[in-house]
C-alpha cells in the first residue's frame, strides 16, 4: 500500500519539497551565516532585502484575502489573523539596519534587488493569475526558514561581529514567532480538501524556494 495516503497534506508538502529546501540551505552565504562567518557588510545587505520583501506582506495577504473562492472563505480568518501579527515588521528591521551601523532611509530610497523584486513580483502574480492558496506556499517557504536558520544564525553572527542584541530583532522575534505560525499553517494545509489547492502551494513552495535562494546568492555577489 502507498504509504503517501497516509500523510496528512502538510506532510506531503514537506516531502515533496525537501530537495528544494535541502537547496536553499545549502547555500554558501546561508551555511557561512550559520556559522557567524559573514561580515557586517552581508549582514546589512541581508536586511536590507529582508525589508523590501518583508513590507510586502500585509499588502500580499490583503490581496490574497480578496482573491480567496467562496469555497476557501474559512481562509480568510487565517489571513486576518496573519495581517494582525505581520504589521510593522519591515520597521523592525529599518531598526535593526541602524543598530548594526547601517543606513534605513538610504535601504527605503534603494529599492530591492533584482532578485528580491521578483520574488516579490511573483507573489503577486501567484494570486492575482493563478490560486490564491499558492501563495501559503511563500509563507511555508519564509517562516520555516525562519524557524529553522533565524536564531542559530543571529547567535553566531552577533558572537561574531560583536554587534548589539538591539540588532537582531528581526532574526530572534521573526524565530519565535513563527514556531507558531508554522504549526498554525500545517493545521491550514491540512484543511485544504482540494487537490488543485494542494498542489497549487506544492508548487509555490518549491518556486519560493528557488526564488528565495537567489535573493541569498545575490546578496553573496
Amino acid at each position: 500500500m502507498d504509504k503517501k495516503a497516509f500523510l496528512t497534506p502538510f506532510e506531503q508538502l514537506v516531502g515533496r519539497t525537501a530537495e528544494a529546501r535541502a537547496g536553499l540551505v545549502g547555500i554558501p552565504l546561508v551555511q557561512r551565516a550559520l556559522s557567524g562567518e559573514v561580515t557586517r557588510e552581508e549582514y546589512l545587505a541581508f536586511l536590507a532585502q529582508a525589508y523590501h520583501h518583508v513590507k510586502h506582506t500585509v499588502p500580499l495577504l490583503m490581496a490574497c484575502g480578496a482573491r480567496l473562492p467562496e469555497r476557501l472563505d474559512w481562509l480568510r480568518e487565517a489571513v486576518a489573523r496573519y495581517i494582525e501579527e505581520e504589521i510593522g515588521h519591515e520597521l523592525w528591521i529599518l531598526d535593526d539596519i541602524a543598530a548594526a551601523g547601517g543606513d534605513p532611509e538610504a535601504v527605503r530610497r534603494a529599492g530591492p534587488a533584482p532578485a528580491t523584486e521578483l520574488m516579490v513580483a511573483y507573489a503577486y502574480d501567484q494570486i492575482q493569475r493563478n490560486n490564491p492558496a499558492g501563495f501559503f506556499g511563500m509563507v511555508y517557504v519564509l517562516e520555516g526558514t525562519s524557524v529553522n536558520l533565524a536564531h542559530r544564525a543571529a547567535a553566531a553572527i552577533q558572537q561574531r561581529l560583536g554587534l548589539p542584541e538591539t540588532a537582531f530583532r528581526y532574526l530572534t522575534s521573526h524565530g519565535s514567532v513563527d514556531q507558531e505560525h508554522i504549526r498554525f499553517l500545517e493545521d491550514l494545509i491540512d484543511r485544504l480538501d482540494d487537490a488543485d489547492d494542494q498542489a497549487a502551494v506544492t508548487h509555490a513552495a518549491g518556486m519560493f524556494f528557488r526564488l528565495y535562494g537567489d535573493v541569498f546568492r545575490s546578496i553573496a555577489h
